[in-house]
């Protein structure tokens, strides 16, 4: 966004204000650090004093306008880190269920606590009483009554099995945040080199639709000197069309990869911080069963099938111990003040102790135990499914790690040899010992090839953040080791 901040040339001859202003014409130039970075040129301009006032006022109202348009942006996959998990609704989700499971603890241990209550009633009674003597005594009269009582369980056997379930919701939900903040761990650094490998495809797309039309300038010369021919013309013109459909495409890809990292950060995505050097790394350790005993020991997606196995398994007890007997102590205490002898008045204080043992319950309860079996049964089977997934997941991602370094090694050297073709096949045309057509098959493998090296490049840093996804050992301590691997400018 460009501001040019100027003022109309005044006569000062109309007023007495003789002296001349020196005033910057500000041209805001966007950088890395200071988005509107400003060039200054000194300009003499004569100025009334109500003007002065007035473009006074318009330097501090487009200054504010300026700061507000500044955005905010992810500088580097650290920041971008950092946004998105400060930021991100999944995470947000994870940790409220997780407070609603620490919370469901002391609800499941109230049942083996006291409860205490309390009760009071007041009222106006009448009464109409026959019998009692000669005459019927028609009356009216006040009543109140106050009542404490004290339930205590002594042995119930679901109460004590919903203990332990609770202990078991709160392990599922702490691995499921566990597993949710990986997830969006992989996903920042995979959207983010996204971003970086659509914007090295735009660069790659552009210097190839400049070669091109370099090229095409120097045949449409050569047809024009008589030294050419139209089919030469025609030919790169049809390269340079496509190049220049190629580069519409690049330039929608960067877009769309900006949108996906925006997704995850809820931020406008700014100038992104680059790789110019790597030194390709493979999996340390090396051989794949350590990082198989690593994924089923610390993948927090398994411990939360675990953990909700055992709340599964946990249910089917608490079906079962529905035929338990239950025992509870109760204790009372009332005060009744207020009858229809006006001078009487009842306190008393009794305790019992309460047996209550469940004969049949219309079924409820058979089908209750067969249907927490039959949900157990789910849940194992799910154990089990996921596991063969994370063996599956991580053998695929120590592989393709493994890949990825002789990817990257082998698309340097085609770089190196793409470019040393292309540069000799268009001295071998100026000097008439190639066709054209020698230079357009250049010019495409060398852009090719410069592709197939950005994506190298990112997928071998991408590669080791999915193989400790997969082994469910990334922590931040990742992210930040991969950012110091960026500096300020980008790949050429």
């Amino acid at each position: 966004m460009l501001f040019n901040l100027t003022s109309r040339k005044l006569n000062l001859d109309e007023c007495n204000f003789r002296e001349r202003a020196v005033w910057n014409e500000a041209t805001m130039i966007p950088s890395k650090r200071n988005p509107y970075r400003l060039a200054k040129k000194q300009i003499s301009i004569p100025l009334k004093p109500r003007s002065l006032a007035r473009f006074i006022y318009q330097l501090v109202f487009l200054g504010y306008m300026a700061l507000c348009a500044v955005p905010s942006m992810a500088d580097d996959l650290q920041t971008a880190y950092q946004e998105a998990v400060s930021t991100s609704p999944v995470i947000a989700q994870a940790r409220a269920q997780l407070d609603a499971d620490l919370a469901g603890k002391p609800l499941a241990r109230a049942a083996l606590l006291p409860h205490i209550s309390a009760g009071a009633s007041g009222g106006m009674n009448t009464a109409y009483v026959t019998g009692f003597g000669a005459q019927p005594i028609s009356t009216g009269y006040h009543s109140d009554v106050f009542s404490a009582s004290l339930t205590e369980s002594i042995f119930n056997g679901q109460a004590l099995t919903a203990m332990k379930q609770s202990d078991s919701r709160i392990g599922a939900s702490e691995a499921t945040l566990a597993y949710v903040q990986q997830v969006i761990a992989l996903e920042v650094v995979q959207a983010y080199f996204s971003v970086l490998q659509a914007q090295a495809n735009e660069r790659v797309a552009k210097q190839q639709m400049d070669l091109l039309q370099n090229i095409d300038d120097q045949t449409k010369t050569s047809l024009h000197v008589g030294t050419g021919d139209i089919i030469a013309v025609q030919d790169v013109q049809a390269q340079l069309d496509g190049a220049k459909a190629d580069l519409i495409t690049a330039k929608n890809a960067v877009a769309v990869a900006k949108n996906q990292l925006e997704r995850l950060t809820h931020h406008p995505v700014g100038t992104l911080q680059d790789i110019t050097t790597l030194e390709a790394i493979g999996p340390q350790p090396d051989t794949l069963d350590p990082w198989l005993a690593a994924a089923l020991k610390n993948q927090p997606l398994l411990q939360q099938a675990k953990a909700t196995l055992n709340v599964s398994e946990q249910q089917v007890q608490f079906a079962k111990r529905a035929r338990w007997p239950t025992l509870t102590l109760s204790g009372i205490g009332q005060h009744a003040a207020g009858t229809l002898i006006p001078p009487l008045a009842i306190n008393q204080i009794g305790a019992s102790l309460n047996l209550s043992i469940p004969i049949y319950e219309g079924g409820s309860t058979r089908a209750g135990i067969h249907q927490a079996e039959a949900l157990s049964k789910a849940s194992r089977a799910n154990v089990a499914n996921i596991q063969d997934q994370i063996k599956l997941d991580t053998q695929t991602a120590f592989l393709d790690l493994q890949d990825s370094v002789a990817q990257f090694q082998a698309t340097q050297q085609a770089v190196t040899s793409a470019k040393v073709s292309l540069d000799g096949t268009r001295k071998g045309y100026e000097i008439g010992s190639r066709s054209i057509i020698d230079v357009l098959t250049a010019t495409t493998k060398y852009a090719a090839a410069q592709r197939n090296y950005y994506l190298a490049l990112y997928t071998q840093l991408v590669a080791r953040t999915q193989l400790k996804a997969a082994a469910g050992v990334l922590t931040p301590l990742d992210v930040q080791a991969i950012n110091t691997l960026l500096y300020s400018s980008p790949s050429n």
